[in-house]
């Protein structure tokens, strides 16, 4: 257990920083250019308006559910021996995770009042 505990938050900590340096801090100095997917998805999805929404705060949220998503992919498939067992759990609970909680980010954001006006 205390070594699931270790992993989880070694993962974290590690994707957290790694996404911090290279894909945020260069969406905080490329803002009108080009966004990054995550910001994309919930602008579409959600109807986000990015007007309303402090940009930097968004990229903090987004590199932080990104690192916990990650985090908690890669203890689960630690649990499982068999490699291809891992393929298969990591690739199934990547994309059910990212929804569920890039849905309650979205849905956040939208009862905060940041959604665009019709």
């Amino acid at each position: 257990m205390a070594l699931q505990i270790g992993l989880f938050i070694l993962t974290f900590l590690f994707v957290f920083v790694i996404y911090e340096l290279f894909l945020v801090r260069k969406a905080k100095k490329n803002k009108a250019k080009k966004k990054p997917v995550e910001v994309q998805y919930l602008v579409n999805r959600y109807h986000i308006d990015l007007k309303k929404v402090n940009y930097k705060k968004l990229l903090n949220v987004i590199s932080f559910v990104s690192s916990l998503d990650i985090a908690i992919v890669v203890t689960i498939i630690s649990l499982v021996d068999n490699m291809f067992l891992q393929l298969a759990l990591g690739f199934v609970t990547i994309f059910i995770v990212i929804l569920i909680s890039y849905d309650i980010v979205g849905k956040v954001y939208q009862k905060k009042g940041m959604k665009k006006d019709v």
